[in-house]
């Protein structure tokens, strides 16, 4: 049996070598031919002898499993989005910023090319390929484990000095080539060909069947390791230790030593760009120090050490049929300009923002008018400027309207907004759906087996008219529902129940109050532990809590002053949501540091950055990312940035070692 077994591990490493020679390197050194004779021999012996079997084989790359439903998985470490630029200004403003933060250290930089794909994380233990989630919303994504395994530029087994357990980020993307070639066999089918490589790698993902993905040309391509200990100093070191362990890591990147070697690689690929195999729509600069990266963090949605550097967006040209109205859940008022249909960066435009009158009037935009188009950032169709050549006539400039379009109430502007708004907050059908759609999120409640539609079908129905009533719904009431099957019913009953489990900080969010993102969710319900406290502070008490300025503290305030809220808050707390913080994240938590500013530089050896920022937070103290006046304490590592040590004494701040903050909190 021993000989057996060593056979196939025999045949598993060299099919792995075959396959990483010619999809990696592109030199292969053996034929097809004698490929698929070893693969044939090798699934032989493993269905002879299932005792053997290896989720990792190289015989899995044909897919055959079946996913019907995507289990969520949250990142261990979360996948954060980036901030644009889209010229040399935005970069330079970008460096005086990061510079500000490290002094006067110099700072070197990797320019790698943005790809146009689906986000991915694997994860390897070991060596081996143990899951794949998408990037959902950052914190948790779909687990697409059987469906990735399929990819042949995926390995399933590294080599090399790997660590024992890491994370790498990448994308997933379709060549030019090979989406050319899955629309020609469509259209030879007699099916409509697909609109763009992006969203049809996206959608191959979801695919319940991976022996469907494992047919389509799909290929990872790998830019980032994240974990703990990682043998690597810089980012581009970081590109080059991936390619040794067996991943595909696009050839196409630069150490570059300052802004103007960025400037000439964007440059450089902005002309060139349209040789490559793959679609691409700008350039990833970041900070090359891996410990820089470190001292500069991340701010709620970014890290501060990488920007995306955006290609000009693509243009097209059309006419503008008619602008309409969107009413938004916070009453915000949005004018729409509807197209004909136009082909923009490989999908059909009809409709583009016009974001506010004040825009209307800079663009002196009118229906009827020839406009230009371009996808701002490559994702949201913006009118950019009027061809006044084709206009007939003088006309009237667009009187932007005084009510609203659902309602009928009168619109307002408070000074200072650019926006209009309709004040029917609890009479306006958009703004009542709104909140409930916001309610129901991925971000929020996450209530699986609803959606908007369903949301805009139950309000009709009145069945529904505020996110309090979801909790009183029976499975009779919904069944009557078009299209809503027994299953359907149940699995938004169950989804419905289950999301009285999420935590305090996420109900916070889900509840809408104007100004009151996820961050800041936390923020307060750090600060506050339950929904009562809450709602008795006043603004100087809000206020006086990190990062909460007076807008946000007035809107908190109104919330809880309005007494259809209140009685909202009251019904959902007898139906049994978390409108409290759990006994255990309050595990811990103490004011030892109320009050204090702490930053905190360089490497630790008893916990890391990251938990040591968290302790701070836990004890009541701030974490800021530059050291000034009001800083009470610099946390001192080894490898501490020079210019925040001199930047220290020169300020008198205090700088305490680990331990002697470790005994601080004790």
């Amino acid at each position: 049996m021993s000989e057996i077994k060593n056979k196939i591990d025999t045949l598993r490493k060299a099919l792995r070598q075959y396959n990483h020679e010619y999809y990696i390197l592109d030199t292969p050194s053996i034929s097809d031919y004698d490929f698929d004779m070893q693969l044939k021999e090798l699934e032989a012996l493993e269905k002879a002898h299932p005792e053997f079997a290896d989720p990792n084989s190289p015989t899995q790359r044909v897919g055959g499993g079946v996913t019907k439903n995507f289990n969520t998985i949250k990142h261990e470490q979360r996948m954060y989005s980036l901030d644009n630029s889209y010229s040399q200004d935005d970069l330079q403003d970008w460096e005086k910023r990061i510079q500000k933060i490290l002094g006067e250290e110099s700072i070197e930089y990797t320019c790698e090319l943005k790809y146009d794909g689906a986000s991915i994380s694997l994860t390897y233990e070991n060596g081996a390929l143990t899951q794949a989630v998408t990037r959902g919303d950052g914190f948790q994504g779909d687990e697409v484990t059987t469906n990735i395994r399929t990819i042949k530029t995926v390995p399933l087994k590294l080599t090399g000095d790997f660590p024992p357990k890491f994370h790498i980020r990448g994308e997933i993307i379709l060549t030019l080539d090979g989406f050319a070639q899955m629309n020609k066999e469509r259209l030879a089918a007699g099916e409509d060909p697909y609109m763009n490589p992006r969203n049809t790698a996206s959608g191959s993902l979801k695919l319940q069947d991976s022996s469907l993905v494992s047919q389509r040309p799909l290929e990872c391509l790998l830019y980032s390791l994240v974990g703990e200990d990682l043998p690597i100093e810089t980012q581009y070191q970081s590109l080059e230790k991936a390619r040794e362990w067996g991943f595909k890591v696009p050839p196409i990147s630069a150490h570059c030593k300052n802004l103007d070697e960025v400037m000439a690689f964007v440059q450089h690929w902005d002309t060139h760009r349209h040789d490559l195999p793959y679609e691409t729509d700008g350039v990833v600069v970041k900070v090359n120090s891996l410990r820089q990266q470190e001292e500069l963090g991340h701010t709620a949605k970014a890290p501060r050490w990488a920007i995306a550097y955006k290609f000009k967006a693509e243009q097209g040209y059309t006419q503008l049929n008619e602008i309409t109205y969107q009413v938004g859940r916070t009453g915000a008022i949005t004018p729409v300009a509807n197209l004909a249909p136009v082909l923009l960066a490989g999908t059909t435009v009809k409709r583009a923002s016009l974001h506010n009158a004040d825009q209307i009037a800079k663009l002196d935009i009118r229906e009827g008018d020839w406009v230009y188009v371009e996808k701002g950032g490559e994702i949201i169709p913006k009118i950019t400027g009027v061809d006044f050549s084709k206009r007939e006539g003088t006309g009237e400039p667009t009187q932007y309207i005084s009510e609203c379009p659902e309602c009928g109430t009168a619109l307002t502007r408070e000074a200072g907004e650019a926006q209009h708004y309709c004040p029917n907050a609890y009479g306006c059908p958009p703004q009542i759906t709104g909140r409930i759609q916001h309610f129901i999120s991925r971000k929020a409640m996450d209530i699986e087996g609803l959606g908007s539609e369903t949301v805009e079908q139950l309000f009709q129905e009145g069945l529904i008219r505020d996110y309090a009533d979801l909790y009183t719904l029976t499975k009779e009431q919904i069944l009557p529902l078009e299209r809503m099957a027994e299953k359907s019913a149940d699995n938004l009953i169950q989804g419905v129940a289950k999301s009285k489990e999420i935590p305090f900080e996420r109900v916070l969010y889900a509840m809408g109050i104007r100004y009151v993102g996820e961050t800041v969710a936390k923020k307060l319900t750090k600060a506050y532990p339950n929904i009562d406290a809450l709602a008795q502070a006043g603004p100087e008490d809000l206020v006086a809590v990190d990062e909460i300025g007076e807008r946000i503290a007035e809107s908190v305030v109104a919330f809880f002053k309005d007494a259809g809220n209140q009685e909202i808050i009251a019904r959902l707390k007898g139906y049994g949501l978390q409108l409290e913080r759990s006994a255990e994240s309050l595990e811990g938590q103490t004011d030892k540091l109320k009050g204090k500013s702490f930053v905190v530089s360089g490497v630790f050896e008893k916990v890391s950055r990251n938990e040591l920022k968290k302790l701070i937070e836990d004890n009541g103290g701030k974490v800021a990312s530059s050291i000034s006046s009001k800083t009470s304490y610099v946390v001192a590592g080894d490898k501490m940035g020079p210019s925040k040590r001199e930047k220290a004494e020169k300020l008198g701040v205090s700088m305490i070692t680990e331990d002697e903050f470790l005994i601080m909190i004790k």
